[in-house]
C-alpha cells in the first residue's frame, strides 16, 4: 500500500501524458527544410549516458547521512544529445503512514510546490527521473518498479532511477548506478501479466528487469580545485615537531579500509536468511494457489468430458444433445498468479550475494595482511 501511495503522488506531480484524438486524413504539408531544426528530435536519440553533477551527489550523500529512514527524492534536469544531465534533486519526505490517501496527496503538493518554487527561481524543473538509497544492494522492490514504470510513461526519455548504496559508501566507495526499465519487462508490466508463460515469451528473469546506463559524474573546475586542496599536505605551525609531524593535511587520517567487516558481514548474512525465507514463502503460496488452478481445471475437464459422453449417447438414441454450458461461469477457475515478487526477491537475493562476495572478499585480504604483519 506505501508503494502505491507514493507511486500515486509521483503521477499526480508528474506532467499529464498527452492524448492525441483520433484525427481524419491528414492534411498538412511537409516541413520546410528551413523548419527542421525547430523540431524536438531529441526524444528520437537513444539515451546513452548519465551525467551526474557534483552537488546532486553531494545533497544523495547528505539526505542519506541525515535520515534513517527510506531516502527518496527527484531529479531534475535536461536531455540533450543522448546525455541526461541531471543538474540538481531534492529530497521527498518520509511519512510514517504512507497508506493513508492524505499523506499521498500532501506529498504531492510538496512536490508541485518545490517545482514551481524552482521554477521562479530560474531553476532545473523538469523532472528526469528519481534516486533510491539502498544498502547492500539489494534494491529490487516493488515501490522502484512502480515509480519507474510511472515515469517511463510520462516523461519523454523515460527518465531513471539512481540507486546509492549506503554500505558501500560506509566502505569508503561511494556507489551509484543508474537504471531503467527494459523495454521487455514494461510490455508485461502494462499487460498486468507475470504468469508463467509471459514470462517465457518476454525471456524475464530477475536480471532482466533492469538495465544499467553508464553514469560519470560531473565536477566544476572550482569544486575540483577545493578538492585538490583538501589533499595536499601545508607545513605545521605547531613549535618543536617531530619530522614525521612536520606537515599537516587538511583531512584527517581515515582508517576506516583497515575494518575488517566483520558486523558488516553478519548483517548480509541475516539478510540473505531473511530474503530466502520470503522467497520460501512466497514460493509455498503460488504452488498453494497452482494446486487449486490444477485442481478446478480437471473438475471442469471431467464435466466437459462427462457431457461430450451423454450427447454421443443420445445422439446414438437418436435424441437431441444437450446444450453445451459455460465452463467458465460453472467453475471459478482462478487467474494464473503473479511471479513479479519471487523475481524481485529472487533480484535481492542475487544482489546479497554479490555483496557478501565482495565484502568478504575484501576481508579476506585484510586478514591475511594483518596476519603476515
Amino acid at each position: 500500500m506505501a508503494a502505491t501511495s507514493m507511486a500515486a503522488a509521483l503521477a499526480a506531480s508528474l506532467p499529464a501524458a498527452p492524448v492525441a484524438p483520433t484525427p481524419a486524413a491528414p492534411t498538412y504539408e511537409a516541413i520546410p527544410p528551413s523548419m527542421s531544426k525547430v523540431i524536438d528530435i531529441e526524444a528520437e536519440i537513444p539515451l546513452q549516458v548519465v551525467q551526474l553533477d557534483g552537488l546532486v551527489v553531494t545533497k544523495i550523500l547528505k539526505h542519506s547521512k541525515e535520515s534513517s529512514a527510506t531516502v527518496h527524492g527527484l531529479l531534475l534536469g535536461l536531455d540533450l544529445d543522448g546525455t541526461l544531465e541531471v543538474s540538481n534533486s531534492f529530497a521527498l519526505p518520509h511519512h510514517v503512514s504512507d497508506e493513508d490517501e492524505k499523506s499521498a496527496k500532501s506529498s504531492a503538493r510538496y512536490q508541485a510546490s518545490m517545482l514551481r518554487s524552482l521554477r521562479e527561481v530560474q531553476a532545473d524543473d523538469s523532472v528526469v527521473g528519481f534516486y533510491q538509497a539502498t544498502s547492500l544492494g539489494a534494491f529490487f522492490n516493488q515501490n522502484l518498479v512502480e515509480i519507474q514504470a510511472i515515469h517511463q510513461e510520462k516523461l519523454r526519455h523515460g527518465g531513471v532511477v539512481i540507486v546509492h548504496d549506503l554500505s558501500s559508501t560506509a566502505r569508503g566507495n561511494a556507489s551509484f548506478r543508474a537504471f531503467r526499465l527494459t523495454p521487455s519487462f514494461l510490455d508485461a508490466y502494462k499487460k498486468s501479466n507475470f504468469s508463467t508463460s509471459s514470462l517465457v515469451n518476454h525471456r524475464l528473469t530477475f536480471s532482466s528487469i533492469l538495465e544499467e546506463i553508464p553514469l560519470q559524474i560531473r565536477t566544476n573546475p572550482l569544486l575540483g580545485s577545493f578538492l585538490e586542496s583538501l589533499t595536499k599536505s601545508t607545513p605545521s605551525l605547531l613549535p618543536d615537531t617531530t619530522p614525521e609531524t612536520a606537515r599537516t593535511s587538511v583531512l584527517p587520517p581515515s582508517f576506516s579500509s583497515l575494518d575488517l567487516g566483520t558486523t558488516g558481514l553478519t548483517r548480509n548474512l541475516e539478510q540473505i536468511i531473511e530474503a530466502v525465507d520470503n522467497y520460501r514463502t512466497e514460493e509455498g503460496n503460488l504452488a498453494y494457489l497452482s494446486r487449486q488452478i490444477a485442481r478446478e481445471r480437471a473438475r471442469a475437464d471431467m464435466y466437459v468430458a462427462k457431457r461430450k459422453e451423454e450427447n454421443a449417447m443420445r445422439v446414438a438414441q437418436d435424441l437431441p444433445p444437450l446444450p453445451e454450458e459455460d465452463v467458465a461461469r460453472l467453475f471459478k477457475i482462478p487467474a494464473e498468479p503473479s511471479r513479479l515478487e519471487s523475481m524481485l526477491l529472487l533480484g535481492q537475493i542475487d544482489a546479497y550475494g554479490k555483496s557478501l562476495e565482495s565484502t568478504a572478499s575484501s576481508g579476506l585480504i585484510k586478514m591475511y595482511g594483518v596476519r603476515s604483519i
